[in-house]
């Protein structure tokens, strides 16, 4: 067992808490909903970038390559100024949702480049340039840009020309939960000496301003009478004592995290030290900003760096914990800090490095050394996301200090007073979305369960507790409208971390298993009794996170007598009402009290089969036997219309797949006899769906929505390159409606379009910053593979499908998921001609040897290029290539 993987099962036992401290820290906080108190909701506009270096946060924190510890109390982080900017760089910049032409889009370049699970070792990289930030030029030229038009970005305006740019690496590395080291270097890229002021600051987020403190903490300067230079004692009531020590000489600066009242909002500050202190110091030379006693509640180490061209310049420091919370009411302070702090910093440094190293090497030892870069970037990418997410909704709601607006009572959120949050989260993107999203969370989960089982397993269940989970049984959606509607997919989630700890520990948790699903099926009558009106198994979810990818606004209602049955929403819940059939299962072979339940979810599966087959009296059917693909219904009073759209609506039917292991049925015979009942897939008098009866040579049965006669049709659509099949994985809309635009006249709809949109959204509909009409997503192209697979194993070798672009060759159905999975995978690996297909032809990331083996997970990528697009930094779900990589070595 190596080193990383002892402190995991140290972190596991209870023994050392190595998660302490990690990257919690936002790349923005300002912008959010949690930060508005505006009337109307204007989240973007109440709090901005511009006011975000003057005023106090009332629920989290930002900073640039910073941590925190795990309740953010007390911050670290990089500051910078170059000379020549009009503001202190403390936080990344980027464009609100109303400013970009493509919505919400952070305009920095910063890359996590490595990580692990217990933080032990974390490294950073920002691009600097030396040049005056262009903060107004990318608000002006990209409010001057239409939705047609690509973001104009921080490469564009040209200031990263001959090299004129400074590279910020910042690494941590522990030496034990509570002791880490750290080393800022900072690389002079250009031609020329250059100078930098680097500001590595520590801060208390400000909670005394809102009464959660009997005693406000304190950050104060100690005699420097050891081996430090300089070193700083912080004091907080919970967390305990703290000191941070630096090795060079350097400026000290002293304030308080409280807002500048007079800058905005014209009246006398209460007190004389104010957060934008150090911005007014270093770049206005205001002396009298500062404290000049040394003390406050943020504090910072003014060093002045001048460094000769292509060189480099690097600082330490060591930030230790001196004494436990439970000792600080008799703490008598020393006047000076244990001597040499940095005794073995560098061997310490090293020691981590080569430890992350025999980590990721053991979990994918065969990989290239390509395929090992992505994935290490991937899962280093998805570890920077964990983020402090800090929301009471109630108190939110009644407002801190200054009562809130009326409009507040009736509006956003008012339905979930019950949410309350101050904890570690995987974050969809840690500028663009830093804040929790379920189903997203679900597929990080996936992926951080190939590192840190016991984390995503944790991160499973924390939205099902009841300081999450709605009385009524909803899952919470995200802070912008918690009670919006995300995909079904947290069963699923639970199922796969279940699987892969069976695999990486020889058996599964089913104490995990069981208090996953008995929350789960509180969400699932909450889906029975919200989303289905008509109470026929065809359900109604809205947008269900694909935001564009309908003829229209599926959040918004049709006309009276209208309604929509959708084939998404269907084909979630019978993939639901499968994976809580498995799970139960699963705890029947040890509890038979489950026999019952696995029964009943899987006759909510057949139900669920009967109405998207058209089995039942309405006589809807999903399928359309024309065109052979599932497909929206709209139903009106003059009956019902199939919405002749092909996209991954249509698709997601197929992920309705299980296996049943012989093994495990002989132990549940009441549920066997069930299966028996329905030989033929039949029921309510009519086959619905695939055999649950019969058996492979395995002794397997196979449970599915889509029927073995289905999948042929299907899949030659999936696998042609004129429909869904991209050179980099499945296209979230058909490629024929490039030119099969015009749909015709649409009941409740009228005269409706729809557009094949490989790159980014052509619309401003969702904020304009995500698209589902062509581009290429990982999440339901991972969905895709795993069906596929699950559906071979039963069907076997002698079950195949068409390949229309291969002219017409035969493939099973591993070989179509190998060869959707490798499609998804060289986006990230350098084609041919030695170019990454993520990053734009023309960027330094494509041969520059300083950006080339750097890479981005973005949201989503072009269906035809394969160019990242939407969130930079949405490694979440884009993680997933790491277990496409898993996957691809463990079958090799």
């Amino acid at each position: 067992m190596n080193a990383e993987q002892k402190r995991l099962i140290g972190q596991r036992g209870g023994k050392e808490n190595w998660r302490l401290w990690g990257p919690y820290l936002a790349e923005r906080a300002w912008g959010t909903v949690r930060e508005d108190y505006s009337p109307s909701g204007t989240a973007w506009e109440y709090f901005d970038h511009d006011q975000a270096r003057s005023r106090a946060y009332r629920w989290n924190e930002d900073g640039l390559g910073g941590i925190c510890d795990e309740k953010q109390r007390l911050c670290l982080a990089l500051s910078l100024w170059n000379g020549r900017d009009p503001i202190l760089k403390e936080r990344a910049f980027g464009l609100t949702g109303n400013q970009g032409n493509h919505g919400e889009d952070v305009k920095e370049y910063y890359f996590y480049l490595d990580a692990t699970p217990s933080h032990s070792y974390l490294r950073y990289l920002y691009k600097y340039p030396q040049a005056e930030y262009p903060y107004a030029l990318l608000v002006e030229e990209n409010r001057r840009r239409s939705h047609r038009d690509p973001s104009f970005t921080l490469l564009d305006t040209g200031i990263f020309k001959e090299n004129r740019y400074w590279d910020l690496e910042v690494v941590y590395a522990k030496s034990d939960p509570e002791s880490i080291r750290l080393r800022i270097t900072a690389h002079n890229r250009g031609p020329e000496a250059a100078s930098l002021h680097l500001l590595p600051t520590l801060w208390f987020r400000n909670t005394w301003s809102w009464g959660e403190e009997s005693k406000k903490p304190k950050l104060f300067l100690a005699d420097a009478s050891s081996e430090a230079a300089w070193t700083v004692w912080a004091e907080h009531p919970e967390l305990g004592v703290y000191h941070l020590s630096g090795a060079t000489p350097a400026e000290l600066l002293f304030t308080e995290n409280e807002s500048n009242f007079e800058r905005l909002w014209g009246v006398p500050n209460p007190a004389p030290y104010v957060k934008d202190a150090f911005h007014r110091r270093v770049i206005h030379e205001e002396e009298s900003a500062v404290n000049p006693e040394r003390v406050g509640t943020k504090f910072a180490a003014w060093y002045g760096l001048d460094v000769p061209p292509e060189s480099s310049a690097s600082i330490d420091l060591v930030l230790n914990a001196h004494s436990k919370k439970e000792h600080f009411k008799t703490f008598v302070f020393p006047t000076h800090t244990p001597r040499d702090p940095f005794a073995n910093l560098d061997t310490i440094m090293e020691a981590r490095r080569s430890e992350a190293d025999e980590f990721y090497r053991e979990i994918l030892p065969e990989a290239s050394e390509e395929d090992a870069t992505i994935f290490r970037q991937a899962l280093s990418g998805l570890i920077w996301s964990k983020q402090f997410f800090h929301y009471d909704v109630a108190r939110w709601l009644d407002g801190d200090i200054v009562p809130p607006p009326e409009s507040r009572k009736w509006g956003r959120n008012h339905k979930w007073r019950h949410l309350k949050s101050a904890d570690v989260i995987l974050m969809p993107d840690t500028w663009e979305y830093p804040w929790f999203a379920a189903w997203d969370l679900a597929f990080h989960c996936v992926a951080m369960a190939l590192i840190d089982i016991d984390f995503a397993k944790e991160q499973i269940e924390l939205l099902l507790t009841s300081r999450y989970l709605h009385p009524n049984g909803q899952i919470p959606a995200y802070e912008w409208a918690l009670e919006d509607v995300n995909p079904p997919v947290h069963a699923w989630a639970a199922l796969e971390c279940f699987r892969i700890e069976q695999k990486q520990r020889g058996q599964g948790d089913l104490g995990f298993l069981r208090r996953v699903f008995n929350k789960l099926v509180l969400n699932y009558g909450w889906w029975l009794n919200q989303k289905d009106p008509d109470n026929r198994s065809l359900f109604e979810g809205g947008f269900l996170g694909l935001d564009n990818i309908s003829v229209y606004d599926r959040s918004q209602p049709l006309p009276p007598g209208y309604s929509l049955k959708q084939a998404d929403a269907s084909g979630w819940m019978a993939m639901l009402a499968l994976n809580l059939t498995t799970m139960a299962i699963e705890l029947a072979q040890e509890e038979p009290g489950y026999e019952d339940m696995a029964i009943q979810f899987h006759t909510q599966f057949f139900a669920i089969a009967s109405a998207i087959h058209g089995s039942t009296e309405t006589g809807v059917t999903l399928w359309d036997y024309q065109d052979h693909f599932f497909k929206d219904v709209i139903a009106s009073p003059n009956g019902m219309f199939p919405l002749p759209v092909f996209s991954f609506v249509g698709l997601i039917p197929i992920f309705g797949v299980e296996i049943g292991s012989p093994e495990q049925l002989e132990r549940i015979p009441r549920y066997k006899a069930f299966l028996q009942s329905h030989a033929g897939g039949k029921y309510d008098g009519r086959f619905v769906c695939a055999c649950p009866h019969t058996e492979n040579s395995r002794g397997e049965h196979f449970f599915s929505l889509a029927l073995p006669a289905n999948i042929p049709d299907i899949m030659k659509r999936v696998l042609s390159s004129e429909e869904f099949c991209s050179r980099y994985g499945v296209r979230s809309v058909s490629k024929v409606h490039a030119t099969e635009q015009n749909l015709g006249e649409i009941p409740g709809l009228g005269w409706t379009t729809i557009s094949y949109e490989p790159g980014e959204s052509q619309s401003g509909l969702f904020g304009g910053n995500s698209n589902w009409r062509g581009p290429v997503w990982f999440p339901l192209n991972y969905l895709l593979v795993r069906a596929l697979e699950k559906i071979h194993r039963y069907l076997t070798d002698r079950f195949t499908v068409s390949v229309p672009s291969l002219g017409s060759q035969m493939m099973t159905l591993e070989q179509a998921a190998d060869e959707i999975a490798e499609r998804l995978i060289n986006i990230f690996r350098r084609d041919d001609r030695g170019l990454c297909p993520a990053f734009p032809v023309d960027s330094p990331f494509q041969t520059d040897p300083h950006w080339k083996n750097l890479l981005l997970f973005n949201e989503y990528f072009h269906g035809e290029t394969g160019l990242g697009l939407g969130a930079a930094h949405q490694t979440g779900w884009t993680a997933l290539v790491a277990n496409l990589l898993k996957r691809r070595y463990e079958k090799n």
